[in-house]
């Protein structure tokens, strides 16, 4: 049995790292806490997403973020770069080379020049550079982050995750799955694992019309990368069962990646013809799911799925895999329609079923907005945050904070 979990959003211990005896790791009175993120760079993926609406969004009398990238040079990471913060770019191209010996010099450098009080590291090679440098640069707090549910660990990663929890003050984690998945995985002490929830910018979706109970030509949606975790070809046998009985249904999925041969095949021997389309990354969400009805998300494994949460923000009616948080943010039958993953005939027969009464797609997608806007808010997610790295360095006492809306 799992360890039970701390409530969100709780911060119920002093840091684990603690300090000596007469010393103290809190910023200077009046100086807000200096984080530093490190990623390997930047792309159009759910954390990337993510951690670049954190640093726009964080109060800069409470936060100051900073960004380092462990590569970054691509024009495609570039273009992703935030304006409002300083941004260090390392150019480790791989993490055993001699000249990564360099690099890291170089970021130990500039977090002792800048003061950092906490590294947050994304994903295993900033994490295995980026921790340890922190730690040698003296730098207070370091933070981890794992927000999915480690679908690709091999046993050498799991031996050294379990080797930089003693580097590590904290793992944070956006769903409680991935929480209990981490623990099962890499055995950090429990009361140092936090589940902070993700968000979603509501006002970019605001201006989008309800789904209207009509009947009449129905569009099905997904938006994902083209990985093989994603499960796009359950999606593609899924539509076409549904494309068999419906002929005025539409299917539509926006996205980039290695499988867009295997998929755009699968699509061609089912016969599909145009009535199915991959168009490349969606690079207008919004105006994606404004012209869709049903929106389908059929991964294998996730976290807290930013597709699902851009769902419920638009108000569309959901199909979505019981995989990771979507239990948490979907009650079946309240704000979507929850169906066990890889299964393509349990996943045309909820958008069959979705297909055929706009009048259920109307009340799904109304409560779906309903609880995006109670629960996942952008500015909610960002105190939760400011709140976490508040306690963290100023090492407080327990004590329940009010959510943030």
């Amino acid at each position: 049995m799992a360890p039970k979990a701390p409530p969100l959003l709780d911060f119920p211990h002093a840091p684990a790292r603690r300090p000596k005896p007469g010393a103290s790791t809190a910023p200077a009175a009046g100086r807000p806490v200096r984080v530093c993120f490190l990623i390997d760079e930047l792309r159009t993926a759910g954390t990337e997403t993510q951690l670049l609406a954190l640093i726009r969004h964080l109060d800069r009398r409470r936060v100051l973020p900073y960004l380092c990238l462990l590569r970054g040079d691509s024009a495609r990471s570039r273009a992703l770069e935030p304006d409002c913060c300083p941004v260090l770019r390392l150019g480790v191209g791989s993490l055993c080379r001699p000249a990564t010996l360099v690099k890291g010099w170089r970021l130990g450098r500039f977090l002792r020049r800048e003061r950092i009080d906490v590294v947050q590291v994304y994903f295993e090679d900033a994490t295995y550079l980026g921790a340890l440098v922190a730690r040698l640069a003296g730098v207070p707090h370091v933070v981890r982050t794992r927000n999915n549910l480690g679908y690709w660990l091999t046993p050498l990663h799991r031996r050294l995750g379990r080797l930089y929890n003693r580097l590590t003050d904290a793992t944070l984690t956006n769903c409680e799955a991935a929480r209990e998945r981490l623990l099962a995985d890499e055995g950090p002490p429990a009361e140092a694992v936090f589940v902070l929830e993700n968000g979603v910018d509501l006002d970019r979706f605001s201006a989008l019309p309800a789904l209207a109970a009509r009947p009449g030509p129905v569009h099905v949606a997904a938006v994902a990368n083209l990985r093989p975790v994603k499960a796009l070809d359950v999606f593609v046998r899924a539509a076409a069962e549904v494309a068999a009985r419906r002929p005025d249904v539409t299917f539509e999925i926006a996205g980039e990646g290695e499988l867009r041969l295997e998929l755009e095949r699968l699509a061609a021997d089912l016969g599909f013809g145009d009535r199915l389309r991959l168009p490349g990354v969606a690079r207008d969400v919004p105006a994606l799911l404004g012209r869709t009805d049903i929106a389908v998300l059929c991964s294998h494994s996730e976290g807290m799925s930013n597709a699902v949460l851009e769902y419920m923000a638009a108000g569309r009616a959901i199909a979505a895999t019981r995989v990771g948080a979507n239990g948490r943010l979907i009650e079946d039958g309240v704000h979507g329609l929850l169906v066990p993953p890889g299964d393509a005939a349990a996943l045309a027969a909820a958008v069959g079923r979705l297909a055929d009464d706009p009048g259920l797609r109307a009340r799904l997608g109304a409560a779906a907005r309903a609880r995006a806007e109670r629960q996942y808010s952008r500015q909610a997610m960002v105190r939760r945050f400011e709140r976490f790295y508040e306690r963290l360095v100023g090492g407080q006492s327990p004590a329940r904070q009010p959510e943030g809306r």
